[in-house]
């Protein structure tokens, strides 16, 4: 039995250390190798001070060098925190100020970029340099700069005394509002949801998973936890056009992928040639409910791969799934708990919704998390007692509150809603913006779709409708036909628009709330009152 995030890569590597465990571009690091690199990395950063729950901070795209840090951080005792690679300097500064970030990991041109804004890092005492160029020796820093084989070429040191309740790493949510937040994941909260997801995936050691998704982001980091947790191997790409995706996944023979619905949109309008058809045993969705017909075209492209619906949030990991054999019956359902995780549906005083009453779904059980990091206000809301706590209990179990509407049909499978603050109130009615997209997502040339609230003087809010399309003749006034043929007049979009790009956040999710600002004057002259 594992207890510490590592563990699994150590035992892989005793049990099958020639298997593959890592693929980048035309290079392979099996578990013998990968389990010595990160006892390596792990010896070199105790030898740079770091101690207990310390912050190791990892600004790279995907690549070797990246996967060894976080677990080396997780072997030497520390945390580590990775940094999507698209953030910009400012944003990167935040998250290394917020956590105070002891060790940074990044490459040469990625520290050049950044070297203004870590001079107002004060916790910062070493940037270790990945790749060929060697740090600038002339170039005065506040802080110690180290090559990447400082690390790598390190003596393995003793492991640092840990349990599973202890701090794994910091995640940082990237909402389009306000900064960050990092959430706080303990050895427990990973490795539990790795289980839980590898037993409900049936993942094996002959799985390989394509890697496409960002490692900051929960869903992506677990593409790592959850193929180690079986001795799996892990491809990892970052790619540049969807169809590169499809060949990654020919031409590594890779059986499981995940992504998210953007994404998923994308692909399913190519063609997928047999040998990725045939290779791919699952695929897995989530950070957003997938358009019906999205699913229905890759059941079409893909017969013989499972397709698994999931929800989660950063927060609990993943709380609920849908298994294949629904899909055809409740392709609009988000199933039900995974394995150990109680999914609840409670009205706002905490009692059990009835089938079929909206109401906010509350996850409790291993999977979740410490709280924010250095926030306790927010974690004050967010993370609170869990519904139904025996009272005789005198320190409460804290779940969390996820801030999202579901139902639960008469047979206990889940729904979305929408998430409380991306409801729309209009004409007193609250409208999920999702239920809007889901209806333009009938069209079959609509690539990508969002519906948002703007202010409006007479309805409270007005329906905007932004969407991408891959034909010339998909118009405006075509949407909107096909809107009023499936929609309530209440819920017919005041403004549709087609564009050319969809602005969206650092995981790849469609950003509702920066179009909310972009477009909120839009009504405010009547001049296009729906």
């Amino acid at each position: 039995m594992s207890f510490l995030l590592h563990e699994p890569i150590r035992r892989a590597a005793n049990l099958t250390p020639d298997a593959p465990a890592l693929l980048w571009k035309k290079e392979v690091l099996d578990y013998r190798r990968l389990a010595d690199l990160i006892n390596r990395v792990a010896g070199g950063l105790r030898h740079l001070g770091i101690r207990k729950g310390e912050r190791v901070a990892v600004y790279l795209p995907k690549q070797f060098e990246t996967v060894c840090a976080f677990f080396g951080a997780s072997a030497a005792g520390g945390t580590f925190v990775p940094i999507n690679p698209i953030l910009k300097p400012e944003q990167v500064r935040h998250i290394l100020h917020d956590c105070k970030a002891q060790v940074l990991v990044t490459s040469a041109d990625r520290e050049e970029l950044l070297r203004a804004e870590l001079a107002n890092c004060e916790q910062l005492r070493q940037v270790v340099i990945t790749g060929a160029r060697e740090p600038e020796p002339e170039v005065d820093t506040p802080y110690e700069c180290l090559p990447w084989a400082y690390l790598a070429t390190s003596e393995p040191a003793a492991d640092n005394l840990r349990i599973d309740y202890d701090v794994a790493a910091i995640l940082y949510t990237s909402g389009s509002t306000g900064r960050p937040k990092g959430v706080v994941l303990s050895h427990r909260n990973m490795l539990a949801g790795a289980e839980s997801v590898a037993t409900y995936l049936c993942n094996r050691a002959s799985d390989r998973l394509l890697a496409v998704l960002p490692f900051s982001f929960d869903y992506g980091l677990s593409q790592l936890t959850t193929a180690f947790s079986v001795g799996a191997s892990v491809v990892l790409m970052d790619y540049l056009l969807p169809a590169d995706v499809i060949r990654a996944v020919s031409r590594h023979a890779v059986t499981g992928l995940a992504a998210v619905p953007p994404l998923w949109n994308q692909l399913a309008a190519l063609d997928w040639p047999t040998a990725a058809v045939q290779s791919l045993r699952y695929i897995t969705n989530s950070g957003g409910a997938m358009p019906v017909e999205t699913t229905r075209r890759l059941r079409s492209l893909l017969p013989t791969t499972d397709i698994y619906l999931m929800y989660g949030l950063t927060e609990a990991f993943r709380s609920t799934y849908l298994p294949p054999a629904e899909i055809d019956a409740r392709p609009d359902s988000i199933g039900k708990a995974i394995p150990n995780a109680e999914i609840m549906v409670v009205r706002p005083d905490g009692t059990e919704c009835d089938a079929n009453e909206p109401g906010e779904l509350v996850h409790r059980g291993a999977l979740v998390a410490l709280g924010y990091w250095g926030d306790p206000d927010k974690t004050a809301i967010r993370f609170r007692p869990a519904p139904g706590h025996p009272t005789e209990l005198p320190n409460p179990e804290l779940a969390v509150w996820s801030g999202d509407t579901v139902r639960r049909d008469d047979d206990g499978y889940l729904y979305f809603v929408g998430r409380t603050d991306d409801q729309i109130k209009t004409s007193g009615y609250r409208v999920s913006p999702g239920e809007i997209e889901e209806i333009a997502h009938q069209l079959p040339d609509i690539e990508q779709a969002v519906a948002f609230g703007v202010p409006h003087p007479q309805l409270g809010s007005a329906i905007v409708l932004l969407f991408q399309a891959r034909s010339a003749s998909i118009d405006p006034e075509t949407v909107r036909s096909h809107c009023r043929t499936h929609l309530p007049t209440y819920m017919v979009p005041g403004l549709i628009e087609r564009v050319d790009e969809m602005p969206r956040n650092p995981n790849g999710k469609l950003d509702r709330k920066s179009l909310s600002v972009r477009y909120s004057e839009t009504f405010t002259d009547h001049s296009q009152d729906p």
